[in-house]
């Protein structure tokens, strides 16, 4: 593109945003908390599924402050449904650090804000300029696809190759002293016009410019490397019952899905029993001793790196004192107690499953 095909890119692409963005709650604010909130969220999550989110959220913990001094257990809780939990965990970090550090006051440093937990380039650029409106391309999945058909991107845009070649395309298109604004144009472009699968072209505001239009073969980018076979895992967890009461445990703060709570269990080792795994795991994560009484169900989701089947048992507890040896907490609970506490979506299943039963009188 030449300097004059820039200008007339910006230009289509504002005034198309101006007429058609979405009025969407974070647009209506230029608190940095908020928006801030809102882009943690929006990092691999649709916005249909973010909105009532978004807005039980900062219904919930309204300024910077409020999120800081809440505990983890309630943020987690708000959190529940919304999947990649370390986004919440280190949203809850971060705002206490800007509390400590800034008085509550999110930084309008660049070099401040990258170093908050949780907060990459691409949520700093995002931040700095639709709050600051500094002069950053924002690139996230939907402004990659934009610019790989805009250009015809012949390689992955996740390559290291290819992350350069965005980049650059983004450093070159973004409209200077519109940036905010921009950004926020061009990813709305990749949400409502060019979405992975046919996109809009005919009611494309830039689509003239678009060189994977003009060769017919805008299905065939972004250019994606082999999918590599994602492993699948057996999981086995007991619903352990003592008098009317049901054991939890919470996962360790770390890793995936961590500050959780669940029903204890584990991996099913190479040829082990659902059942004999059940018990040596609890065994290992909380010191107890129990009787698996029958199956109960078998549910399946789906992480970004694996799948799982979640194998469910209902146990009985024999002996033992509880400890937390490879969980954080644990705690017996009504089962109407459940709904207190934040679990992970294939531990919600099996709650949902165990309300149907006991409405129904089969448990």
């Amino acid at each position: 593109m030449n300097q004059n095909d820039i200008s007339q890119f910006q230009h289509h692409l504002l005034t198309w945003y101006d007429d058609e963005f979405r009025d969407l709650p974070w647009r209506q604010t230029a608190d940095p908390y908020k928006i801030w909130v809102s882009e943690i969220m929006l990092q691999q999550t649709q916005v249909v599924k973010v909105v009532p989110y978004y807005k039980r959220f900062i219904d919930a913990f309204p300024t910077m402050h409020d999120l800081a001094h809440a505990h983890l257990d309630q943020v987690l809780k708000q959190w529940e449904g919304l999947g990649y939990y370390a986004r919440a965990r280190n949203l809850h970090k971060a705002a206490q650090v800007i509390v400590q550090k800034f008085s509550g006051s999110f930084p309008a440093s660049e070099a401040e804000i990258v170093k908050l937990p949780g907060i990459g380039e691409y949520t700093t650029a995002a931040i700095m300029s639709i709050v600051f409106n500094a002069e950053l391309p924002v690139i996230d999945g939907n402004v990659n696809r934009v610019l790989c058909r805009i250009f015809a991107v012949e390689v992955d845009p996740k390559s290291r190759e290819g992350r350069q070649i965005v980049r650059q395309k983004a450093e070159l298109l973004l409209a200077r002293g519109h940036a905010g604004t921009y950004n926020q144009a061009i990813m709305e472009l990749g949400a409502m016009i060019c979405t992975p699968r046919s996109p809009g072209c005919t009611v494309c505001p830039v689509n003239t410019f678009c060189q994977a239009r003009q060769k017919n073969k805008q299905a065939d980018y972004p250019i994606q490397s082999p999918k590599k076979k994602r492993p699948h895992k057996h999981i086995a967890v007991a619903i352990i019952w003592r008098n009317d009461k049901i054991l939890i445990d919470q996962r360790k703060p770390q890793g995936l899905l961590g500050g959780l709570w669940e029903f204890p269990g584990g991996h099913v080792e190479d040829g082990e029993s659902y059942e004999k795994a059940v018990i040596r795991e609890v065994k290992e994560e909380l010191d107890i001793n129990i009787k698996v009484t029958r199956f109960f169900t078998t549910v399946f989701h789906q992480y970004t790196h694996f799948t799982i089947s979640l194998h469910a048992f209902l146990c009985q507890f024999i002996s033992g004192r509880p400890k937390a040896l490879g969980c954080t907490d644990w705690k017996w609970v009504k089962m109407e107690e459940l709904s207190n506490y934040a679990f992970p979506r294939a531990n919600g299943k099996i709650i949902e499953q165990l309300y149907e039963s006991f409405a129904s009188g089969s448990i």
